[in-house]
C-alpha cells in the first residue's frame, strides 16, 4: 500500500517549522503547508487535506487545542500529532483527550519525529 505522505506543519516559530519540515522531507513526506497559528492551521487543513498534521499547542492568537478540535469537527478522521514542549503536560493530555493521535516533545530526535508521524498516518486506516 503506497501512501501519499502529505503533512501540514503548525508552529508559531519559523525555525521549528523548518526543522520539522526538513526532518519529514528526509523521510519522504511532502509538506503541503505551514501555519503560524490555529486559525491558519484550520484553513490550510481544509484546503490541503493532509495525511497528518504536526500541531504546536501554545501559539499566539488561536492555539493548537482550538485548531485540533476544529479540524476534528470538520474531519473526524484527521490525524494530528502534537509537537510541544514537555512542560505543557496538562495541555498535551487535554489534546490527546480531544483526539490527537500522539505527542512528541520538543526538542525531538529526527528519527523519533519521523516514526511518530508515520505511526499516526497508519493508525486508523484499516477499519
Amino acid at each position: 500500500m503506497t501512501m501519499s505522505k502529505r503533512v501540514l506543519i503548525v508552529d508559531d516559530a519559523m525555525l521549528m517549522r523548518r526543522m520539522i519540515a526538513d526532518t519529514l522531507m528526509d523521510g519522504g513526506w511532502e509538506i503541503v503547508g505551514e501555519a503560524r497559528d490555529g486559525e491558519e492551521a484550520v484553513a490550510l487543513y481544509l484546503e490541503t487535506r493532509p495525511d497528518v498534521v504536526t500541531m504546536d499547542i501554545v501559539m499566539p492568537g488561536t492555539d493548537g487545542l482550538y485548531a485540533l478540535t476544529t479540524i476534528l469537527q470538520h474531519d473526524p478522521e484527521a490525524k494530528v500529532v502534537v509537537v510541544s514542549a514537555l512542560n505543557q503536560t496538562k495541555l498535551i493530555s487535554e489534546a490527546i483527550r480531544k483526539g490527537a493521535q500522539d505527542f512528541i516533545a520538543k526538542p525531538f530526535l529526527p528519527e523519533q519525529l519521523q516514526e511518530t508521524v508515520e505511526t499516526a498516518a497508519i493508525a486508523g486506516t484499516a477499519v
